[in-house]
């Protein structure tokens, strides 16, 4: 077969590699394989070929072979879609003849060879979804017919060479997701054949050149995720084909230029997150054909365009949180386009009814925090895809029309903060796939429907301050997965219903409190394990507080005030703790909390037990003395050893080990402590634990330390527990992201532990200030949550027995002056013995604490990752994830699909951008893995902290600002 000239099989069943022998068909000018599932590697042998296409959608792996540089007549290479790797050989620049390279889709490294210059007749290149690094070589631009280039989903650095703008041929651009910094090069301006140019997702600064305006055949400028700054040049109004301009999520100041009117032929403008202000121009309005029109997250004002819909084909119209006033645009009640409106936070005003017709393919729709007047209209009920509706804060009155009951794919509905009156529609219960309904702050009347029980789904509910009338039903506890219950203000009266112990789901808030319940407090209640905030205040209910409530071991805060009660509170550590207001204007409460009086004893003693108690304790006291008396004489033993051990030493040298642990002289140690802290002053406090007051020490030394002096011992010793804990858990670990304890100290007067001082204090005050906020940007907050994980990973997998800290949590992480992350706060740290049950009462900060803890009481690993993925939540969110974490921790949770990643974000910092978009995806991604309701399902620190090795990122197809919640969820 040597005289064979063209063997194609694409589109078959071939299997195993690609035989060497093909190199002797020297007469074979076409190898064509593609889509089959050839393995293994290229056979450099391979012969004088024209066209070379055996590599696309293959399994094959291994490296490009340097012979094929030797292929002179090859005209297209075409290697795509399978797991090549290695370096790119500089060879394939002697291909002079290569017209098309397409080597996207693999897992080539290195950077693009400069001999590449060689290739005078390439066309085509492709190299998007590599691990490509290094910078863009600066002869490529010599390449005269190249025509589409695409290196996107790299790791490619450094500058995009001027030198491009010499490629007069070049049509197409594509580098997104790089790592490619500094200006975006006026001379691109020169490459007058250019169409379409993407740069999203770099690390881009400087302005917009104006010399853009010249491409007088672009048809796509995208820029966005960048840190692009200065004002938006008005020459880009000489890009009369331009159909898409996406700058958003970068640093852009100043008005909309007024020319880009002129811009006939855009359907795509996206502006959003920027720091844009000032009217929109008018010529905006004559701009027929928009598809997407998102100006959201800056500082717009004025009116909207009267006709941004004119043209029937608006699907995306995204302004909230501007200062927009007037009316909603009359041409949107037409649009049946409409896919997504978000018009939040803005001032625009008019009448609701006007404004939104018939939307048949609306899915999304939030108008919430503005001046809308005017009813619902029951048109609404003809939006079949709406999912979420969203109107609270507004002006708006009438009746709740029952027509809304026909959208079966609502999941959220939210009309609180407005003035709407009549009834709860009765047949609610159809709305199948409502997990959020939140229709407090109205003047609301009539009964709760019975057909709220159907709502399966349901997870938030809150009716709360309206007019509400009748008895709750007893239905309502057939709603499993609700997380948040709020009836409170109304007038809603008889008991209430036993069955609401049957959510167990319930977590955030039960509260049905400023209503007219009578009768007594249900038992069941005591069953909702998970709850962490109680309020029945302000009622007329009566009886005693049940016993079963000292199984609320999630409780933060209770309100049963204003109320008939009497009997004991319950004795428990909350109980006891809870403020005297939780319980005042009762009937005859008593218990052993500050305004109650104690409860009577029901037990008299005897005089035999009396007697019997008194031999006992004269017996105990008699033991303990003696037990003193050795324990000094063993002290003085071991103090006049050391005395002589070191009689020779010199103060200096006691003072250099005042901080070995285990191993200083106490009463050195305590005079310098008192000395460098005034006795304790409040002028060096920095911060107050739970247990320890925290104050800054300068030592003889010139050291800076931190010392947390502990409280005074509570009469249980759960203190003095913890002081010791600390300090068998410190002295067994080492490890940089671990708070490092140099020393304690225990006298009668006082008891100190001695750390390494963290100047910039814990993440917690630093997420609570908005300027400590802003500085803790994108890159740092990933390298705390790294630095958490890999401390924790250290204590559960590194140390024996595995250290469980129980803790995690912002007021735990401590930052030094570098932003390093170190986990502090030992003190309800335990030890897990393999041998042992590992049960305890529950410890931790609620809010962080895993949710098995609040009925097995079992401690384990789990429990730390479970708070971990709390954590990192916070760390992105920039406050404590509470509306997140029921809906990210439930594998069956209803997600609201619609949400976009950077809404939720902390926007106190600029959004980060590629690769650190990535890394904060990833985190996220990870942290709901951590969440699980199931502890076996999260994953093991030490997997998480590998997961979080920084690495050659990954790019995602889709930028940041389009990633939803779902992506998230769904990993």
């Amino acid at each position: 077969m040597t005289s064979l000239v063209d063997l194609q099989l694409s589109d078959n069943f071939l299997s195993g590699s690609i035989p060497s022998s093909l190199g002797g068909l020297v007469r074979l000018q076409n190898l064509v394989f593609p889509d089959n599932a050839l393995s293994g590697g290229i056979p450099g042998e391979i012969g004088n070929l024209r066209e070379l296409r055996v590599l696309s959608l293959n399994r094959l792996s291994g490296s490009i072979p340097p012979e094929l540089g030797k292929l002179g007549n090859l005209v297209h290479l075409y290697l795509y879609t399978n797991h090549l790797s290695g370096d790119i050989p500089a060879e394939l620049g002697n291909l002079t003849s290569l017209m098309h390279a397409v080597l996207s889709d693999n897992h080539l490294v290195g950077p693009i060879p400069s001999s590449f210059r060689n290739l005078v007749s390439l066309e085509i290149l492709y190299l998007q979804y590599n691990h490509i690094s290094s910078s863009i070589p600066p002869e490529l631009g010599e390449l005269q017919s190249l025509a589409l280039l695409n290196a996107s989903g790299n790791s490619l650095a450094g500058v995009l060479p001027a030198s491009f703008g010499n490629m007069s041929s070049l049509r197409r651009l594509s580098l997104f997701s790089n790592q490619i910094s500094g200006f975006v090069p006026p001379e691109l301006g020169n490459a007058t054949s250019l169409a379409y140019l993407d740069l999203a997702n770099n690390l881009l600064t400087g302005s917009v050149p104006p010399a853009l305006g010249n491409l007088r055949n672009l048809t796509t400028l995208a820029l966005p995720n960048n840190q692009v700054s200065g004002s938006i040049p008005r020459e880009l109004a000489n890009l009369r084909n331009l159909q898409q301009l996406i700058l958003e999520i970068n640093n852009l100041t100043g008005p909309i230029p007024s020319s880009l009117g002129n811009l006939s032929s855009l359907v795509d403008l996206r502006l959003s997150l920027n720091q844009l202000s000032g009217s929109l121009p008018p010529g905006i309005s004559k701009l027929a054909n928009f598809v997407s029109f998102e100006l959201s997250n800056n500082s717009f004002s004025g009116s909207l365009p009267p006709d941004i819909c004119r043209g029937g084909a608006l699907e995306f119209f995204v302004v909230s949180y501007n200062q927009f006033r007037g009316e909603i645009p009359r041409s949107i009640r037409n649009c049946t386009s409409l896919i997504r409106a978000r018009l939040e936070g803005n001032n625009l005003s008019g009448n609701f009814f006007d404004a939104f017709g018939v939307h048949p393919n609306l899915v999304y729709i939030d108008l919430s925090s503005n001046k809308l007047s005017g009813e619902i209209s029951p048109s609404w009920g003809g939006c079949s895809n709406l999912t979420s509706l969203r109107i609270s804060n507004n002006n708006i009155s009438g009746r709740i029309p029952s027509e809304l009951v026909r959208l079966s794919g609502l999941g959220v509905l939210d009309i609180s903060l407005n003035r709407l009156n009549g009834g709860i529609p009765a047949d609610v219960g159809n709305l199948t796939s409502l997990f959020n309904l939140n229709m407090s702050n109205n003047q609301l009347t009539g009964e709760l429907p019975v057909g709220i029980s159907k709502l399966s789904e349901l997870q938030f509910l809150d009716l709360s301050s309206n007019n509400l009338t009748g008895s709750v039903p007893e239905q309502l506890g057939d709603c499993s997965k609700l997380l948040f219950l709020n009836l409170s203000n109304n007038h809603l009266n008889g008991s209430i219903p036993f069955q609401i112990g049957n959510l167990l789901s319930l977590q955030q808030s039960l509260d049905l409190s400023r209503n007219s319940f009578s009768g007594t407090i249900p038992a069941q209640i005591g069953n909702l394990m998970r709850l962490q905030y109680l309020n029945f205040s302000h009622n007329m209910i009566s009886g005693s507080i049940p016993s079963s409530f000292k199984d609320l071991l999630s409780l933060s805060n209770i309100d049963l005030s204003y109320n008939l009660l009497e009997g004991p509170v319950p004795d428990t550590q909350f109980f006891q703790n809870a403020s005297e207001a939780s319980f005042s204007h009762n009937k005859d409460l008593c218990g052993k909390i500050r305004g109650l009086h104690p409860c009577k004893s029901n037990s008299i003693s005897n005089s035999n037990t009396h007697k019997k108690n008194s031999k006992k304790f004269i017996l105990a006291v008699v033991l303990t003395v003696i037990g003193v008396l050795s324990l000094l004489l063993l002290s003085l033993i071991l103090i006049k050893k050391r005395s002589k051990g070191t009689e020779n030493g010199t103060r200096e040298a006691s003072v250099r080990d005042t901080f070995a642990i285990w191993n200083f002289d106490g009463k050195i140690a305590y005079d310098d402590i008192v000395t460098a802290t005034e006795d304790f002053d409040e002028k060096y406090l920095i911060g107050m634990g739970g247990y320890g007051s925290v104050y800054k020490a300068t030592l003889p030394t010139q050291e800076i330390v931190a010392v947390k002096k502990i409280h005074p011992l509570a009469e249980n010793n759960a203190d003095e527990k913890s002081f010791r804990n600390e300090i068998q858990a410190l002295t067994q670990i080492r490890h940089r992201n671990i708070v490092k304890l140099y020393g304690f100290c225990s006298t009668n007067r006082c008891k100190f532990l001695v750390y390494e001082l963290m100047e910039r204090g814990s993440l917690a005050s630093i997420l609570d200030n908005d300027e400590g906020a802003m500085d803790l940007d994108w890159n740092r907050r990933v390298s705390i949550i790294r630095d958490v994980a890999y401390a924790l990973s250290y204590m559960h997998h590194d140390c024996s027995p595995p250290i469980i800290h129980r803790d995690v949590s912002s007021k735990n992480i401590l930052l030094d002056s570098e932003y390093k992350a170190c986990v502090s706060d030992f003190g309800t740290a335990r030890l897990l013995k393999p041998n042992s049950s590992n049960w305890t009462s529950v410890a931790g900060t609620h809010g962080y604490v895993a949710p098995e803890l609040a009925y097995t009481m079992r401690v384990t690993e789990k429990c730390d990752v479970y708070s971990f993925g709390v954590l990192t939540l916070e760390i992105i969110m920039g406050r404590h994830p509470s509306d997140l974490i029921p809906i990210l921790s439930s594998s069956s949770a209803t997600t609201d699909q619609d949400v976009l990643l950077p809404d939720i974000m902390d926007h106190r910092p600029p959004l980060p951008t590629f690769p650190t978009a990535d890394s904060v995806l990833f985190a996220a991604r990870v942290s709901v893995k951590c969440l699980s309701t199931d502890p076996q399902a999260r994953p093991s620190m030490m997997q998480v902290s590998q997961e979080l090795i920084p690495r050659n990122p990954q790019p995602f197809i889709k930028s940041l600002h389009a990633i939803k919640l779902s992506d998230i969820t769904d990993c």
